[in-house]
């Protein structure tokens, strides 16, 4: 059983959810321990990939943990020391945009700034239709900042969404351990 725990924020790229809970299940199984946590709109909206209550009680029952679900409660993450890495899977262009120009008015952006004001690591698994336009500036911001990390990441559909950029998921174990001993998990784009 490993003694590392990695918090593991959700945003609301609701296409992805399957791919990020998968890998959820995958890092609990492997002995990590997992604090969840969900920006409120990935907490309570419910789309044509399922409902918000499924995912909720999906995520509760695989880390054996309440979800953390608001600013309130993500703020002591870091200095209590809750976590040894934040994950952010997935991270919408509009988190990052949020998290490149210190913006934090959401679970998952406070999250992640409670996590960084100790020194501790983030990891962030982009998953945007813009990644390519809008949201590339903030990705090369957030490609700047001392103790981010990202998964490795590619386009998910040249032809049809020329600028949507996702990251490959199942790398998101080997990235975080990486970013653990300070380093970015290479080739960042695939």
């Amino acid at each position: 059983m490993s003694n590392i725990t990695f918090g593991y924020a959700v945003c609301g790229s609701f296409c992805t959810f399957d791919k990020a809970i998968e890998q959820l299940r995958n890092l609990v199984e492997a002995g990590y321990s997992v604090l969840p946590i969900m920006s409120q709109n990935a907490y309570s909206t419910d789309t044509r990939f399922g409902r918000a209550d499924d995912f909720v009680w999906e995520i509760e029952d695989i880390c054996n943990k309440k979800i953390i679900k608001s600013i309130v409660e993500a703020e002591p993450i870091g200095p209590k020391k809750m976590v040894d890495l934040m994950i952010v899977a997935p991270c919408t262009g509009n988190t990052m945009a949020k998290l490149a120009n210190g913006i934090t008015d959401t679970t998952v952006t406070m999250a992640v700034k409670s996590t960084l004001r100790t020194g501790r690591p983030v990891l962030l698994a982009p998953a945007t239709n813009d990644a390519l336009s809008a949201s590339a500036q903030n990705i090369g911001k957030l490609l700047n900042n001392k103790n981010i990390y990202f998964v490795p990441m590619k386009q998910d559909d040249p032809a049809k969404k020329p600028a949507s950029v996702v990251a490959d998921f199942s790398l998101i174990l080997p990235a975080a351990l990486a970013a653990l001993d300070g380093k970015q998990l290479q080739p960042i784009l695939l």
